[in-house]
């Protein structure tokens, strides 16, 4: 018997591992359905590069057709090993605007910037020191890059040509503008919350880490979550929980996981022969993503990531200290921009600069050298779906993300905005000794008609998925705000579902937040 069972040891899981572990007297038991996080590529910056095709490790989801994308089926990769998706994404460290929290705020009290800056900073341990803003002594590293490519910094240059600011520090007072990212890196090594939390707990007796573990189910007694029927590397199993079973597999498996457990609409979970538990018509609905564009341009100049010697970066690395290209997170400059559209102060749109080229996430190499920017819509107002294909717990949701479909066609106006600010970024004299041939789109003097089909043919997720396990104070959430399952007992959702609305930002920071204030909540109850 357990006093807590986590599923899932992904970003949240292996910061509340960690934290709930730390009373010895408490027992807890920490269920992965991925790998441990062996993989040399994991740990090497650079090699998240080679981890995009690595089915080990990730989830490999793909969404349904999505009509006002050319019916197209859109990669989502999703981390399926210790750390989650943080030992698999790029390392930015962002948090988002303080008025994005504010508005978290007025759906699910106490979730305002005052109260979640505390736990940003008690997670942090920036390696430029502590302020007002930033913790210096958290288990999470965050750092300055040690290597980064010589376009990167043309890219800042030239973004500040066409009229944004600098910004050395984006998590500071002032989000807008560009600059390098820091990342979530320690000694050059990827930080990943298995990392910074799982490592220094995992060997205490009293947390138990099972990887291999696939979750089929929550067990209930009455209506209160009692355990988890799981599979350990194929063979059944079953665990108990005196005290609470918390789902932390993320904006896709959390949801499905509740549906398996009859905890969802009902008629959809009826209709697959699930016994209704409790009637939540919000379980996978309020889905977000941001919807990323990417503009391509050949390099006249053989300087970019696409020639690269691996096994010299990798020598370089691993015997160096550390040091060279394979430090490098790859998207290691970008920026925020307020653009023309913003409806408030917030900066609306975000940069990732590449320097190589970048087509299809990576899975579609091209020839040459070459550079790329990645550009999203930072709040987004479609709402998809994910729903239940069947009532197996292998078998991969439905997932509907809706891209593109409000009412008003306003994301789409600023997926425009994000196409044109990129391509006025390539445009200045800063690119010229570099500029080649434009590859995506393929022409410089395309009409707003014919952006707007390049969109709709190229753009794709940047991996943010968040919403479906919306916590809010109205009875229609799923989870209130101290993230209790409505409608049952001993039962919670700490992850990037339970955000209302997608934060300004990469949301590895702010699902870790969430986490460490899951801790306290939970240790309170």
């Amino acid at each position: 018997m357990f006093d807590y069972i986590i599923i899932g040891a992904g970003s949240a899981g292996c910061v509340l591992a960690n934290r709930l572990s730390e009373d010895p007297a408490t027992k807890v038991l920490l269920l992965e359905a991925g790998p441990r996080d062996w993989h040399p590529f994991i740990h090497m910056p650079a090699g998240l590069a080679k981890l995009v095709g690595k089915k080990g490790v990730n989830w490999d989801y793909e969404t349904a057709p999505v009509p006002q994308l050319g019916n197209r089926r859109l990669w989502w990769p999703r981390g399926k090993v210790l750390g989650g998706s943080s030992s698999i994404n790029a390392m930015c460290y962002i948090r988002g605007a303080a008025r994005d929290y504010d508005e978290w705020a007025q759906a699910a009290s106490g979730w305002g910037w005052d109260a979640v800056l505390p736990y940003f900073k008690r997670a942090e341990g920036n390696g430029r020191g502590g302020d007002a803003l930033h913790g210096a002594d958290g288990p999470l590293s965050v750092n300055d890059l040690r290597h980064h490519n010589p376009l990167s910094q043309v890219f800042i240059e030239a973004a500040t040509q066409a009229g944004i600011p600098g910004n050395g520090d984006f998590n500071g007072a002032r989000q807008e503008g560009v600059g390098l990212y820091q990342v979530t890196q320690r000694d050059g090594a990827r930080c990943s919350s298995a990392v910074a939390y799982l490592n220094p707990a995992k060997s205490r007796p009293n947390l138990s880490v099972h990887t291999g573990a696939m979750v089929e189910r929550i067990g209930f007694d009455g209506r209160r979550a009692s355990g988890v029927r799981y599979a350990l590397h194929g063979k059944p199993a079953r665990a108990s929980a005196a005290r609470e079973v918390i789902l932390c597999g993320g904006a896709i498996n959390s949801p499905q996981t509740l549906m398996l457990s009859g905890i969802g609409p009902a008629d959809q979970l009826r209709s697959l022969g699930i016994d209704v538990l409790h009637d939540a018509a919000g379980v996978g609905g309020n889905l977000q993503d941001h919807l990323d564009i990417c503009t391509l341009q050949h390099s006249t100049r053989r300087i970019t990531y696409d020639r690269i010697n691996e096994p010299k970066m990798a020598f370089d690395y691993f015997l160096r200290g550390h040091r060279g290209a394979g430090s490098s997170n790859i998207a290691e400059a970008g920026g925020f921009f307020r653009s023309p559209l913003a409806p408030d102060e917030r900066a609306d749109i975000q940069f990732h600069f590449v320097p190589a080229m970048l087509d299809d996430h990576g899975r579609n190499r091209l020839p040459g050298d070459g550079y790329t920017l990645h550009a999203c819509f930072l709040r987004p107002r479609s709402r998809g779906r994910l729903s239940l294909a069947s009532a197996r717990a292998g078998d991969k949701p439905r997932i509907e993300p809706n891209y593109l479909g409000d009412a008003e066609g306003f994301d789409l106006r600023m997926m425009l905005e994000c196409a044109k600010i990129s391509r006025s970024i390539f445009a200045q004299r800063a690119f010229d000794p570099y500029r080649g041939t434009p590859i995506f789109p393929k022409r410089g003097d395309l009409s707003d008609a014919e952006l707007v089909e390049f969109i709709r043919a190229k753009a794709e997720s940047v991996y943010h998925p968040v919403g479906t396990c919306r916590m809010g104070d109205d009875d229609a959430s799923v989870v209130d705000a101290s993230l209790r399952v409505r409608g049952v007992e001993g039962l919670r959702v700490v992850d990037a579902s339970v955000m209302p609305t997608l934060p300004g930002g990469n949301t590895n920071a702010p699902t870790i937040m969430i986490a460490e204030r899951a801790a306290d909540l939970i240790k309170a109850a």
